[in-house]
């Protein structure tokens, strides 16, 4: 028996096998704002308590998700953020494993949702990119303590500074995704039933034990990173990386 609910313009369905999909619609990009990150966060609870044991986060589109949407806004309010990334504490605090299914792009915050995930599953062709130095501003979603808890602090550091692209291969052979499929909804859900296959008291724990430094400093990163996603956002170089981007052109930052 499968069962569906909707939380806005995200879906969560259930399967009698112990796997949900919470699936994003915001197709082409699946942009989010607070919105759509409080419709994943209650699509996932609903999801555990309608039985579910590992949850494949996805999204329909080309792309898995490209973070804010700054061809529609200059820059989010310090009250959208804070709402933002509330959700995004809740989401990393997740009450059963998620395997996010990275098709196309996950970029900017979009990276940061797929690495609150336990698990990402990609195609060779899927691209990931920590652009926030490119757009002359800092990480957020928490990305300075789960980057580095997936490929190290070296590899992130160049990452974070770099903004460079990588592609599926690359990604899998870093650790920054756990396994490609040709079809990565597909393949999530493969490993989101090895997951609810296993007993799911046994599963909670493990996640606890290693999760747990993850989760409880997530908070306090989250702020460090918004302070300075604030701050970073009135200077002249900030402008400068959101007018290039939209343009697709080199940016010409002054230090300023």
């Amino acid at each position: 028996m499968t069962t569906t609910e909707t939380f806005g313009d995200v879906t969560g369905t259930v399967g009698g096998d112990h796997v949900a999909e919470v699936e994003m619609h915001r197709p082409p990009a699946n942009f989010f704002d607070a919105r759509l990150l409080s419709g994943v966060v209650e699509a996932v609870d609903w999801s555990a308590g309608a039985g579910a044991r590992a949850v494949v986060l996805c999204s329909e589109g080309r792309h898995f998700c490209a973070g804010l949407d700054f061809g529609a806004t200059d820059k989010p309010e310090p009250e959208a953020l804070a709402d933002l990334y509330r959700s995004a504490r809740q989401l990393v605090d997740s009450p059963v494993p998620l395997v996010a299914a990275v098709q196309g792009s996950a970029i900017g915050g979009g990276l940061g949702l797929a690495l609150a995930a336990d698990f990402r599953v990609a195609a060779p062709s899927s691209r990931f990119a920590a652009n926030f130095a490119r757009l002359g501003f800092h990480q957020g979603f928490g990305i300075s303590l789960t980057l580095p808890a997936v490929i190290g602090r070296q590899r992130a550091l160049e990452l974070l500074t770099t903004g460079r692209r990588i592609e599926g291969p690359e990604a899998l052979g870093m650790g920054l995704c756990d396994r490609l499929a040709d079809d990565p909804r597909s393949g999530a859900r493969v490993l989101a039933a090895e997951l609810a296959g296993s007993a799911p008291l046994a599963v909670r724990s493990i996640r606890r034990t290693l999760r747990g430094e993850l989760v409880d400093g997530f908070s306090a990163m989250v702020d460090h990173e918004m302070t300075e996603q604030l701050r970073l956002m009135e200077t002249a170089d900030f402008r400068e990386g959101i007018a290039a981007s939209m343009a697709r052109r080199p940016a010409e930052f002054k230090d300023q």
